[in-house]
């Protein structure tokens, strides 16, 4: 009957989806190619209407198989690309968007602003203004490549520079691609998103042409604006551009404090901490401590000498001093129970004296003073040191020793 047949069309068509994922997931590109054919066969007979429709489910997966595939070459991959482009209008701009992606990887750069120039041009109805977004992403990647050409030519202008030559053309040219760079580039980042590669080539585009106050009126927004969504690197971004302009202390300390807030393990977090710690104001030194105590929370701290370093340089004057050992001791509270296996253990002392005795140093001291005199780390470490003769881990033992007492305190 006509109900049996669809019924059972349905399966086999479910059966071959699932052999093509399986073949997927096990990387059996032949495999998954061939159970492809057969399936793009059988869709001859198919007149379901489901929501992702056939021609999506053949791009997607034909595109994984081509770019995985190793007998698969860049004419087959443009070849199915194109056909793709003709089999669904609603996917038109998102698959020559892929396409585009495909010839950048493979660097065909100038095939690649052909297809966009394309693809810019292409209208079909009420459809053109339906995919009004994948045409601002089309323009903006136009765009992209035109900042591509322009830095290619002032690297020629710089390098004739340097020479005492002056190149009329080249510059002209150089100028033409900056116009139609900075009219795309300008466009997408308007549009609330995440949009870091166009909004870093596009201050480029301004700093080289002295237009610093766009440049940063555009980081600004970017980095601020409620609009779009929270982006640590538009902080960064902005950072970089005001330490570039050699802006106050001041203005770097805030636009660090809002990315420590977001990502306290980020790298810039040991700048931040040297800023707050040649602070003369108590409250920035005591956020120093903070921000260096939660960088090395994470994993990736672990070993990360200029963090130890900065941490132990702090918690030694604050010792000397005998102020504010309240710092400390808050910062220790929450990490007492997790740090000593953490950091402090004896495994890891044996490996980071063999690896990095600077850093085994500096976070001994750190050790002795957090846990006492008894620590396995500081007492493995600075045994090894006296052992090899090392003044400087001599000089800590007696550090430690002097003031363990500190320690009693720390500890409450």
């Amino acid at each position: 009957s006509s109900h049996e047949y669809k019924l059972n069309f349905r399966k086999s068509k479910e059966a071959c989806l699932s052999y093509i994922q399986d073949a997927l997931l096990q990387k059996q590109w032949k495999r998954a190619a061939e159970f492809l054919t057969c399936y793009v066969e059988s869709l001859e007979k198919d007149y379901s209407r489901e929501h992702i429709g056939p021609s999506e489910m053949i791009w997607r997966i034909g595109t994984e198989i081509l770019w995985h595939h190793s007998q698969s070459s860049m004419k087959e991959f443009n070849c199915f690309m194109e056909q793709m482009k003709t089999l669904g209008v609603k996917r038109y701009l998102k698959v020559c968007l892929e396409h585009v992606f495909h010839l950048l990887c493979n660097g065909q750069i100038d095939e690649a602003y052909q297809n966009l120039s394309l693809a810019e041009s292409w209208r079909f109805g009420e459809q053109t203004a339906i995919q009004d977004k994948e045409m601002k992403l089309i323009e903006a990647y136009r765009g992209l490549l035109d900042y591509y050409s322009w830095s290619k030519q002032k690297n020629i202008l710089l390098e004739h520079s340097e020479d005492g030559f002056s190149d009329l053309a080249v510059e002209q040219e150089m100028h033409s691609y900056f116009r139609k760079a900075a009219v795309n580039l300008k466009e997408i980042i308007k549009i609330p998103g995440v949009w870091d590669v166009f909004v870093k080539c596009y201050v480029d585009l301004l700093e080289f042409y002295g237009d610093h106050n766009e440049a940063r009126q555009v980081l600004n927004e970017y980095a601020y604006n409620s609009k779009f969504p929270a982006n640590p690197n538009a902080h960064v971004y902005l950072y970089e551009f005001l330490k570039r302009q050699g802006e106050s202390k001041k203005s770097l300390i805030s636009a660090l404090k809002i990315l420590h807030d977001i990502v306290p393990s980020h790298e810039l977090m040991i700048d931040f901490n040297t800023m707050l710690q040649k602070s003369k104001k108590r409250k920035k030194r005591r956020l120093g401590l903070e921000v260096i105590f939660a960088a090395l929370d994470y994993a990736g701290w672990k070993e990360n000498a200029k963090a130890w370093s900065c941490l132990a340089r702090q918690v030694k004057q604050i010792v000397i001093s005998e102020k504010h050992l309240d710092w400390i001791k808050q910062e220790w509270n929450s990490r007492k129970d997790w740090w000593p296996a953490f950091h402090f253990s004896r495994y890891l002392a044996k490996r980071n004296w063999q690896e990095n005795k600077s850093l085994s140093y500096e976070k001994a001291l750190v050790a002795g003073i957090l846990l006492g005199k008894d620590c396995k780390y500081f007492k493995y470490v600075s045994h090894q040191g006296c052992k090899a003769q090392l003044k400087r881990f001599r000089m800590l033992k007696k550090f430690v020793n002097r003031h363990n007492p500190v320690y009693l305190r720390i500890s409450g």
